[in-house]
């Protein structure tokens, strides 16, 4: 088993900046390409940024130039560093990680999801 858990969520003005972290536990041999979605109330989840093994990223054009995305495979955690937030960043944030167990089985594992707020 997996597990994925998020923090750093929370309400801050529009301007204001918050980092996310997604920290994963479990049977983990390695983990592939992390990434941050978003679901906003009435919409679809969207992804927000990935970032592969390798290093390489992409961003929804919404967040580009105002969200980072970075990983520590040490500590098998993904972030998501968020500046210059607007109201309509306003959603719950959910991580997922594609995970090669250590039974050499690979599967998409997905946080609980954060609630961002952003609010005057």
């Amino acid at each position: 088993q997996v597990q994925l858990v998020e923090s750093g969520g929370g309400l801050v003005q529009p301007g204001g900046s918050l980092r996310l972290s997604c920290a994963a536990s479990g049977s983990i041999f390695r983990i592939n390409s992390m990434g941050w979605y978003r679901q906003a109330p009435g919409k679809q989840r969207e992804l927000v940024a990935r970032i592969t093994s390798g290093g390489d990223t992409n961003y929804a054009d919404s967040v580009k130039g105002r969200f980072t995305i970075s990983r520590d495979n040490a500590k098998n955690t993904v972030y998501l560093q968020m500046n210059s937030l607007k109201p309509e960043d306003t959603a719950v944030y959910y991580c997922k990680m594609q995970v090669v167990t250590i039974a050499y089985v690979t599967y998409d594992y997905w946080g609980q999801g954060t609630q961002v707020t952003v609010s005057a």
